[in-house]
């Protein structure tokens, strides 16, 4: 790999092993590609909901349990950072919004990645635009280059 290279890495805190793990890589460089962005480097770290917990509190100061937290240390077009994501909490939302479990994976990879790209999701109008780019994203994993 050379050093001028984009680089997104996966790793697990869990038995949870991404298929397809080179797919994975290009989509989300499309995806990045396509908001005019590049990547220094992505971290992306499976874990259960304590793991999650854990840095929740730590970090956030909140109790609860959620299925993504990035930690964006992007500077200006060049997104770089890291993002947990409970396999966990995944699970139990492919099975409340009745999806697959893949397809649920797939949201919660590419909205760390829009997070990174500047999208956010407090207010009702940004978490429609961050739905929006998402399902939008999500199709992109399908379309051969």
């Amino acid at each position: 790999m050379s050093e001028e290279q984009e680089q997104i890495n996966f790793f697990s805190e869990t038995d949870f092993s991404l298929k397809n793990e080179a797919s994975h890589r290009e989509w989300l460089q499309r995806v990045v590609e396509s908001e005019e962005k590049e990547i220094e480097e992505i971290n992306f770290v499976f874990c259960d909901d304590e793991y999650l917990h854990k840095i929740n509190l730590q970090y956030l100061d909140h109790d609860t349990f959620t299925d993504i937290i990035s930690f964006d240390n992007s500077v200006d077009d060049q997104l770089a950072g890291d993002i947990f994501i409970s396999i966990e909490r995944v699970k139990e939302n492919s099975l409340d919004f009745d999806v697959s479990f893949d397809e649920e994976l797939r949201r919660v990879l590419v909205h760390g990645v829009l997070h990174f790209c500047g999208y956010r999701d407090k207010s009702e109008s940004e978490s429609q635009l961050m739905r929006q780019k998402e399902d939008e994203k999500i199709a992109m994993f399908h379309v051969e280059q």
